[in-house]
């Protein structure tokens, strides 16, 4: 088992690894203002963004689930990892040698892990491709010159073949150093009757990637008429690497484009996503052996930054009766997204790529081109079935269809296809028809019970158990003060410096602000020299309770309300305030011990209290004084 990474390498990997370029790797990021960047949260649906992140601190926070902390607290949570596990990624990401204490730099990874399950995939895609070098793949390379794609681009597409032979790549990944227990866990090798085989054999391989850019599975095309196997297709099984419904094949290379173009094309197979690319249309993307589905939606959207203002979801399916059918399905699913969606069906019952093949690139860039609204092309393929030149077929469809539109969630876009619905159908009173949908649409929903009580959107969104107090309302204006002096001693800590560290328990009343004040105060306070992650990272280690460290991340990436050039009379000012309300509830507190007090029979103390408060009052009258303007 390896040692333990030593501290000043993980202080190095923070330093070297951009949390915005890490984060870039999952979910797409715009300015937010105040030098922060906001997206999509990767750790739960949403639909706005409520994801922030801050370069110049290292860190992230979502206002919605409440997850945050640093960048290697960001990969373990994406990727499943521990914490070691974490720091080796973005190690090898950076280009960084870790020293293992009681081990040196040589120690061998934890078998089993994910990282090691990576690699005997990088290696397995390596093997793979040179063998497509070999005579006995000349079939596999024909397939894809008759379809299109040279030597440069099955490279670019990392295109490879799998032997003959029962456990080629199983004996070349154990001379590797792999165990057999990792290759069938990464399901790259199984159990045969005479022992270990490979898990694909004489197939065309296509490596897929996760957005990362790491093989995480392979999918493998038939190619010769003998192969026992008649499946067309076969696909990585699940691993603790490979989901099937959470990858998209072409998507490392497509991400980039996604974002860039706000659009996304989703295509049916391997050859279809090549041809898009090849053609002229860099967004395409594929689901891997299995239907496309809402968590490839969810995917999607971090990289489209859906957010009910743009961006488009083009399907483009087989014009067969098959792909008709499966774009009726994405009917069903398409309202998972705000962007605009739209089928693209090719001519003559064609793919992409027997489009690319038979009229070029031009004709592919068309085909995307002249998209059809998904909700107008579901409607208009159902009504093929019936005769809408007779009265009765007009009836009998309007029975069928109304219904279906019914079932449009955006009242806008349902009154605006229910009058298409009646001009598509031939129906004079258009009226009547958006009645009826409306009518039917209501029919459906369940009546309220009651008014919802409000739920703390920062809180359970991921049902991950929060533990220690609730958490304080952004919003209260009471506590205004306290979270501003909170964010600036963790944002700000050289401005912030010893005044706040001065600051009492007492100058915060809500239970977890003064968590957070003793655990920075702990960690050496703001003026103890630390600063950005690593003083975050202190500070967190001393939060005994999920509730605090939510909110220390939290308030680690929320913009201070102030201009760049001022920020220094405005930190004062907020401490000098809070300072000010600590000392305006002393005051509060005398008066109410003076009126418990006898001035005849307890004149000593109550002399000493009204001398108390008089100091008190001008003291508070000067930090007014000295706090006006700053805020």
């Amino acid at each position: 088992m390896a040692g333990r990474i030593r501290d000043s390498d993980i202080a190095l990997v923070r330093d070297r690894s951009r949390i915005d370029e890490v984060v870039g790797d999952h979910v797409s990021l715009r300015r937010a203002g105040g030098g922060a960047l906001k997206g999509l949260c990767p750790f739960h649906d949403e639909k706005s963004p409520s994801f922030n992140v801050r370069p110049t601190h290292g860190t992230f926070h979502c206002f919605g689930c409440g997850e945050g902390g640093d960048v290697i607290a960001f990969v373990m949570k994406i990727e499943h990892l521990g914490f070691v596990e974490a720091v080796e990624r973005l190690a090898d990401r950076a280009g960084i040698q870790l020293t293992y204490e009681g081990g040196g730099a040589t120690v061998q990874r934890d078998r089993g892990t994910r990282s090691r399950l990576i690699e005997a995939h990088r290696a397995a895609a390596e093997f793979y491709a040179e063998q497509l070098a070999t005579p006995e793949a000349m079939p596999a390379r024909e397939f894809l010159a008759q379809r299109g794609f040279d030597e440069s681009a099955a490279r670019t597409f990392g295109c490879g073949f799998a032997p003959a032979g029962w456990d080629r790549l199983t004996k070349h990944l154990l001379g590797r150093g792999f165990e057999l227990t990792e290759l069938i866990k990464a399901q790259l090798s199984k159990e045969g009757r005479q022992g270990p085989i490979d898990r694909f054999h004489r197939r065309l391989l296509w490596p897929i990637r996760d957005m990362g850019g790491d093989v995480v599975g392979f999918g493998a095309r038939r190619i010769f008429d003998d192969d026992q196997i008649q499946a067309k297709y076969l696909n990585t099984s699940e691993s603790p690497i490979y989901k099937k419904s959470q990858v998209l094949f072409g998507l490392d290379l497509a991400k980039r484009e996604i974002a860039k173009r706000r659009q996304a094309v989703v295509v049916e197979g391997y050859t279809d996503v090549m041809a898009m690319h090849l053609a002229g249309v860099p967004t395409a993307v594929a689901s891997c052996g299995t239907a496309f589905g809402v968590e490839h939606m969810t995917v999607l959207r971090r990289l489209l930054i859906d957010d009910d203002l743009n961006g488009e979801v083009i399907f483009t399916f087989d014009g067969d009766a098959a792909g008709q059918k499966a774009a009726l399905k994405a009917f069903e699913g398409e309202q998972q997204f705000s962007a605009q969606t739209y089928i693209a069906i090719a001519p003559d019952d064609m793919d992409p790529c027997e489009l690319r093949q038979t009229k070029g690139d031009v004709a592919v860039r068309d085909l995307v081109a002249r998209r059809t609204p998904l909700f107008e092309f579901a409607i208009k393929t159902q009504l093929q079935a019936y005769d809408l030149d007779s009265v009765d077929g007009r009836v009998e469809a309007l029975k069928k269809m109304v219904p279906f539109v019914a079932q449009i969630k955006d009242r806008a876009k349902r009154d605006g296809y229910a009058t298409k619905l009646a001009w598509w159908v031939g129906w004079d009173d258009e009226s009547a028809v958006v009645r009826r949908v409306r009518e039917t649409a209501t029919g459906r929903a369940a009546p309220a019970k009651g008014r919802p009580r409000p739920v703390d959107p920062n809180q359970g969104a991921l049902a991950v158990e929060v533990d220690g107090p609730a958490r304080p309302d952004p919003r209260d204006p009471r506590l205004w003060h306290q979270r501003e002096a909170l964010k600036a001693a963790l944002q700000l800590p050289e401005m912030a410096g010893p005044y706040y560290d001065s600051l009492p328990d007492e100058a915060f009343t809500h239970p977890v602000y003064q968590a957070l004040h003793r655990a920075i105060r702990d960690a050496g306070g703001a003026s103890g020299g630390l600063s950005g992650p690593a003083f975050v990272d202190a500070v967190s280690k001393r939060c005994d309770q999920q509730a605090v460290r939510s909110v220390l991340t939290e308030l680690s990436v929320e913009q201070l309300q102030v201009r760049a050039d001022d920020e220094y009379r405005y930190v004062q000012s907020v401490l000098t305030r809070l300072q000010q309300l600590l000392v305006a509830g002393q005051i509060v507190e005398i008066k109410s011990r003076l009126r418990r007090v006898s001035p005849v029979e307890e004149a000593d103390e109550y002399r000493a209290l009204f001398g108390d408060l008089i100091a008190l009052e001008a003291y508070h009258k000067e930090l007014g004084e000295q706090a006006v303007g700053g805020l």
